[in-house]
């Protein structure tokens, strides 16, 4: 089973005003997983469901095998036992927009507040009800967000963040990372009037081989793509009628 594969790191920070003997430091709780384990009131089996979501983002967005496999999906978990609403997505769109900052994060945050002040959509927030709202919500992203995304998901003020394969993992794969942890940015950010729970690695086993192919010619490509062209990279699967 996938639960005895990967591992919570569940790292609370509280960030109060300007007190800043609250935040001296992030508590880890290294937990083990099983399928009863209830973290902030949402048990295990709906994190994974969301992780999952994550990764099917890219599917939904473009494919299954992007070079930068970066996936989010952002989420209200309105009642305990319940999956959630699901708000929006989004996928890193570096290649796609020219914009260097769009990564899966920021471009979620984006489509969220588009979706949520939408006057013909289902919210029809006004903006400070959209900047009040970010409070409540669930960012899940299926690799550890970038200090400049972590920042983001600050500012914005989620309730929780939860990520899937490390920066460490990452950087381990051949990725050029910013080697600031999510924890130590949210340590840092006690500045703001807002805490987020930073809950890390879930289904890492499974987000990981999204991030494994691209500087790895043995590397195994996700389902549903294969190596194809000059360069043998992964690419989406040709359709079988």
């Amino acid at each position: 089973m996938f639960y005895s594969s990967c591992y919570l790191i569940l790292a609370l920070t509280l960030a109060i005003g300007s007190q800043h003997s609250s935040a001296s430091a992030g508590v880890q709780y290294p937990l083990a997983t099983n399928p009863e384990l209830t973290l902030d009131g949402v048990p295990f089996s709906i994190r994974a469901y969301w992780m999952r979501r994550a990764n099917q983002a890219l599917s939904d967005l473009g494919s299954p095998c992007p070079f930068a496999a970066f996936g989010t999906v952002i989420v209200n978990h309105t009642k305990q036992g319940e999956l959630g609403d699901l708000i929006c997505i989004g996928v890193n769109e570096n290649s796609k927009t020219g914009n260097p900052t769009s990564h899966g994060e920021i471009a979620a945050i984006t489509n969220c507040t588009k979706v949520l002040t939408d006057k013909s959509g289902r919210f029809k927030m006004t903006p400070s009800q959209t900047l009040n709202a970010f409070k409540e919500l669930t960012l899940y992203s299926n690799a550890e967000s970038c200090s400049m995304c972590t920042s983001a998901i600050r500012w914005a003020g989620f309730k929780e963040y939860v990520y899937g394969s490390s920066i460490e993992s990452l950087i381990r794969k051949g990725w050029s990372q910013i080697r600031i942890s999510s924890q130590e940015i949210i340590e840092r950010s006690y500045d703001l009037p807002s805490s987020t729970i930073l809950i890390g690695e879930v289904l890492a086993n499974e987000t990981d081989p999204y991030f494994a192919w691209q500087y790895d010619p043995s590397a195994p490509c996700p389902a549903g793509c294969s190596r194809s062209g000059p360069r043998m990279s992964c690419r989406k699967s040709a359709r079988r009628d």
